[in-house]
């Protein structure tokens, strides 16, 4: 009798349990029958014991980020991890953005502060945001406004995460997400899952949020050809980084008068809301077992 594969679902201490989308995913796979655990990444955890590591509620590394992507070698020296160390280091610091404009994507316009570069930006004129490069979960994320106290405002947060030695990025605030919403393209294994609409986030002249990750509005969505084209050049160039396309991706878009541009490529510990739409974590989870099978 072939024993079960062991599927280790990483996650954090504040959510040890899983959270909802993991759960699900955890339950496609033991309805397949793989012998499916979670474990807190920095835990004492036999992590060779797995036959794969697959990443998902990890939202506390941001402080920690060296230590996590440390603790991703650790562990893709002894067994598999998915999304591989490579590509949690790239996609953790939202310098990436850059290597996908360079591609050729259609990117939401940025500026990337580093400490020692002040706190001036190309968006003090216009609604903007600004959140440091390396976040998860919209901490530390501010929008703020165009006039002179949003002004003020920006080159204070700009300032305040230079000075706890982080870098800024400021985008403008593209306002037709405040109908519309972002749209997340949800893949597996290089194929489109699902998509879901994630309701505007950002308060104007708001506060930073408290804590592990703001709440979100979610709901099923159709995503249109023209955002899933995005999407698929997304993950060609993850394919030409890797040689392969990663296990899981979400992929968000924001509209514009131009169509849709991206705002993030998430490939370290996504939400991929498989409790929305009927079937997706049944998907994922076969992407999964492709991978244990190698």
């Amino acid at each position: 009798m072939t024993a079960a594969p062991v599927v280790l679902l990483a996650t954090c201490a504040e959510v040890a349990d899983l959270d909802a989308d993991s759960r699900a995913l955890a339950d496609a796979l033991r309805a397949r029958g793989a012998d499916v655990r979670p474990a807190v990444w920095d835990a004492e955890v036999d992590w060779a014991a797995a036959d794969l590591v697959v990443v998902r509620s990890t939202w506390d590394y941001v402080p920690r980020r060296e230590e996590y992507l440390a603790w991703a070698a650790r562990v893709a020296a002894v067994t598999r991890l998915e999304n591989p160390p490579d590509l949690l280091r790239w996609s953790t610091d939202k310098a990436y953005l850059e290597d996908l404009r360079a591609a050729g994507l259609p990117v939401v316009p940025s500026a990337v502060l580093a400490p020692g570069d002040g706190g001036d930006h190309p968006f003090l004129g216009v609604e903007h945001v600004v959140k440091p490069t390396v976040s998860a979960g919209s901490k530390d994320t501010l929008r703020l406004g165009a006039d002179a106290e949003g002004a003020r405002r920006s080159a204070d947060h700009v300032l305040a995460l230079h000075a706890e030695g982080r870098t800024a990025l400021v985008q403008p605030y593209l306002a037709a997400v405040d109908d519309d919403g972002e749209t997340a393209v949800v893949c597996a294994d290089g194929e489109v899952v699902h998509a879901v609409r994630k309701g505007p986030l950002l308060e104007r002249g708001g506060g930073r949020v408290e804590g592990l990750f703001a709440e979100e509005n979610i709901s099923a969505r159709t995503a249109a050809e023209a955002e899933l084209e995005v999407a698929r050049a997304a993950l060609d160039v993850v394919r030409g980084r890797t040689g392969r396309a990663p296990l899981y991706a979400r992929v968000d878009l924001l509209p514009s008068e131009d169509g849709p541009v991206l705002l993030e490529l998430e490939l370290a510990e996504p939400s991929l809301f498989l409790d929305v739409t009927p079937g997706a974590a049944d998907a994922v989870a076969a992407a999964v077992l492709r991978r244990v099978a190698g």
